[in-house]
């Protein structure tokens, strides 16, 4: 996924806001799921929901301001309740800027842990 940094992604130092990368995160593994077939509102719409319950983040390198980041999502580990999502994000000359590990758990409406549906599971993998 690509994504422009714009004046509203920084800090007071010109540079991308840390807490701003998880806004990435979220929205690389909503597109990562869109492109395997699978929605989160029609998941979320029939009780299948995903909440984070660990983000690891490595910052290695500043974003800025008209940077162009490339936003490189995969799926490391799949359990029974458990996505494992992987990040890395790039910038316009290859540097690596930021390496993150998201852990993501399937719950029910009633937002206790449920096993992941087998054809999302076989989809994301």
């Amino acid at each position: 996924m690509k994504r422009r940094i714009y004046y509203h992604h920084t800090d007071c130092g010109g540079v991308v806001y840390y807490a701003n990368y998880l806004n990435f995160f979220e929205e690389a593994r909503t597109e990562y799921f869109a492109l395997k077939g699978a929605s989160i509102k029609e998941l979320a719409d029939s009780g299948t929901l995903f909440v984070v319950s660990r983000q690891e983040i490595d910052y290695k390198y500043p974003a800025v301001y008209g940077d162009e980041l490339d936003i490189r999502t995969s799926v490391g580990a799949v359990t029974g309740v458990r996505i494992e999502f992987l990040h890395e994000i790039f910038n316009q000359n290859q540097q690596l800027i930021v390496k993150a590990k998201t852990i993501l758990v399937c719950v029910g409406k009633n937002l206790k842990p449920q096993g992941i549906p087998e054809e999302l599971r076989q989809r994301i993998a």
